[in-house]
């Protein structure tokens, strides 16, 4: 049995077991051909939360090279420790910023726990080949020889050269920056076409418009996406290899970049430049599977966060769907936003996504 296969067990336990509903059969074995349901929500996601061990030190690189602003800071609430799955006695911050122009979406929230016993890194080494939670967060720029050295100076470092990709008619340079924590930011610097102009104007930096995870299963992930949670496809590819040894955005081996094989999928909610999911599986590597270690309060990009019209109705259409809640309905004080009800699902590897509804200001 292959580690996909063995994933595809384990997780979504309905395509192998007599209790499948007839969908999740349908999806397993026809390739996820059914139309899309009706989405969960139908707005970009509003924030990715990451866990670091000090905010004001990772917040340096959005702030000295994006000018993103501050929002908010504070402590912990004790409702939000408690959505978290943590113990009473964890304690903790927060920091939460947003792009100049970023709006109500794309906005960064960095978390440090306390007393929430010992935290590991989600994705030790963060090799495109090994499965499970986010690998990184992207965001588009300007100038990215000024961005790479300029993160440089500020002590992260590159995955990846300045690496030219043809993305459809789209002629980028690419980068995937670690920072503290191992937490990873890829950057994108479309050379042309000219940007929408649904995108605002910026100066160096975007808020961040998609999150990218390394699957055991493309088609897994993408039929978790468009089938649970409604989600449109944007991209969805045939596995890609080079004709001659030619560097990738996801750091393969020049040398295997000729014969092995990775595919890739996007989706959104809604039609837009923002608000984007990612997976790309990486096709006869075997890698390490990380997926269980993708919770608080260990560190790394920790979860998207989507805001809802109705929270009770989007639990029930994940429910109907076939999908499990892994977190139920909490009430909580989301600091820089207000009391909300939320909830958490995991995607297939283990990456945590969490649906919100406003309760107050």
């Amino acid at each position: 049995m292959t580690r996909a296969e063995e994933r595809k067990n384990r997780r979504w336990g309905g395509c192998v077991n007599a209790a499948t509903a007839v969908l999740w059969a349908m999806l397993c074995f026809s390739g996820g051909a059914a139309a899309n349901p009706q989405p969960i929500t139908e707005q970009p996601w509003r924030e990715a939360v990451i866990s670091v061990t000090d905010p004001d030190v990772t917040a340096r690189f959005f702030r000295e090279i994006g000018g993103y602003e501050e929002l908010g800071r504070g402590a912990l609430s004790a409702s939000i420790i408690a959505a978290w799955g943590l113990s009473p006695e964890a304690a903790g911050e927060y920091l939460l910023l947003r792009a100049p122009m970023g709006g109500e979406f794309g906005h960064v929230r960095l978390i440090r726990f306390e007393n929430a016993g010992k935290r590991i890194p989600m994705r030790p080494g963060a090799r495109a080949w090994d499965t499970g939670c986010y690998f990184s967060m992207m965001i588009r720029v300007k100038d990215m020889q000024s961005i790479y050295d300029d993160a440089i100076r500020l002590g992260w470092w590159t995955e990846t050269p300045i690496t030219a990709l043809q993305f459809g008619k789209s002629d980028l340079r690419v980068v995937i920056y670690r920072g503290p924590d191992g937490v990873q930011v890829q950057t994108y610097d479309r050379l042309s076409p000219p940007l929408p102009e649904a995108i605002p104007e910026f100066e160096r930096m975007t808020a961040p418009f998609n999150m990218m995870q390394m699957v055991a299963d493309r088609d897994v992930a993408h039929d978790f996406f468009t089938q649970v949670l409604g989600f449109e496809t944007f991209y969805k590819g045939k596995p890609y290899t080079a004709k001659t040894p030619t560097p990738t955005p996801i750091g393969i081996p020049l040398n295997l970049t000729t014969s092995i094989p990775y595919r890739a999928g996007i989706v959104y909610p809604v039609e837009g430049e923002f608000g984007r999911m990612e997976m790309i599986e990486v096709m006869g590597l075997d890698g390490f599977d990380y997926s269980h270690q993708c919770e608080a309060p260990n560190l790394g990009i920790l979860a998207v966060r989507y805001p809802v019209a109705n929270i009770e109705a989007a639990k029930a259409m994940i429910l109907e769907r076939g999908g499990s809640i892994w977190r139920d309905v909490a009430t909580a004080d989301l600091g820089g936003v207000g009391e909300v009800r939320m909830f958490s699902v995991k995607t297939p590897d283990g990456s945590i996504i969490q649906f919100f509804e406003t309760v107050s200001r």
